[in-house]
C-alpha cells in the first residue's frame, strides 16, 4: 500500500509557495518541492488502489505544479495545490474522479463536469422523460449527507427543444452534474483522510451506475455499444 497521508510539511509548502509564487523561489527550493511531489503522488496511488477494490480506473492523472499563464491575468507561475484524477475504465463505465489538496481549499469532486453535446442531450432527454430515479439517488440521507446537493453550472430558462414549464427543469436546465466535498485542514491532515476520500467516492456509485446505463443505452434502454 502507498503512502495514506498527507503531511503537514506538505501543507506548509503550498503555504510558502502561495506567499512566494515566483521563478527564484521555486528554483531555490525545487529539491524540496519534487520530494513532497513524490509523497503525494504516493497519497494518490494510495487512492487509486482503494478505488480498484470497488471500481475499475483506467488512468490516474497528476496535474502539473506549472500554470499556464498565457491567457490568464493571474500571471503567477505556480499553482499553490496539488490535484488529480482518476478516470474510470472504458466506454460503459462513465463519470470520474477528482481530488484538490489545498490548505484552507481541500475538496473531492465527482461526476460530469464537461459532457459533450450528445452526452448532455441524452441525459436531458432521459430527464424529461422521467427523473424519479435519479431524484431517489441523490436525495438518500447517506448519499446527501456526504455529497450534499447536486451542483454545476445551467441555462437560465431552458434548453432549445426543452419545455421551460416542464416538471424536472431544474434538472434539465443543467450543464454540468457534479458533486463536491470539502474537506478541513485538519481532516486531511489526519490519518483517516485516505478512508474518507475513498468512502466519499464509494458513495457515489449509485449515481455514476444510473448515469452508465443512461449514456449507453438508447431512450428504449437499448444498449448502444457495440
Amino acid at each position: 500500500m502507498n503512502n495514506s497521508t498527507i503531511t503537514k510539511d506538505a501543507f506548509n509548502f503550498l503555504k510558502e509557495l502561495a506567499k512566494n509564487n515566483n521563478k527564484e523561489w521555486f528554483l531555490e527550493n525545487k529539491t524540496t518541492f519534487k520530494k513532497h511531489e513524490s509523497d503525494v503522488k504516493s497519497f494518490y496511488e494510495n487512492i487509486q488502489e482503494r478505488l480498484n477494490t470497488h471500481d475499475e480506473i483506467e488512468k490516474m492523472k497528476i496535474f502539473r505544479i506549472y500554470r499556464d499563464v498565457r491567457f490568464s491575468k493571474d500571471k503567477t507561475p505556480y499553482k499553490t495545490h496539488f490535484a488529480g484524477s482518476f478516470s474510470r475504465l472504458g466506454s460503459r463505465l462513465r463519470g470520474g474522479y477528482y481530488l484538490r489538496i489545498k490548505p484552507g481549499e481541500t475538496f473531492v469532486a465527482t461526476g460530469f463536469w464537461e459532457p459533450n453535446k450528445e452526452d448532455l442531450f441524452r441525459i436531458r432527454k432521459e430527464l424529461e422523460m422521467d427523473a424519479s430515479e435519479f431524484r431517489g439517488i441523490i436525495n438518500k440521507k447517506l448519499f446527501k449527507d456526504i455529497w450534499g446537493e447536486l451542483q454545476g453550472d445551467g441555462v437560465k430558462t431552458a434548453p432549445k427543444g426543452f419545455d421551460k414549464e416542464h416538471q424536472n427543469i431544474d434538472l434539465i436546465k443543467k450543464k454540468q452534474f457534479i458533486f463536491v466535498r470539502n474537506f478541513t485542514d485538519k481532516e486531511v491532515l489526519s490519518n483517516s483522510f485516505s478512508e474518507e476520500v475513498d468512502k466519499s467516492f464509494k458513495a457515489i456509485r449509485p449515481y455514476f451506475d444510473l448515469m452508465s446505463d443512461i449514456l449507453t443505452t438508447n431512450l428504449n434502454g437499448e444498449s448502444i455499444l457495440d
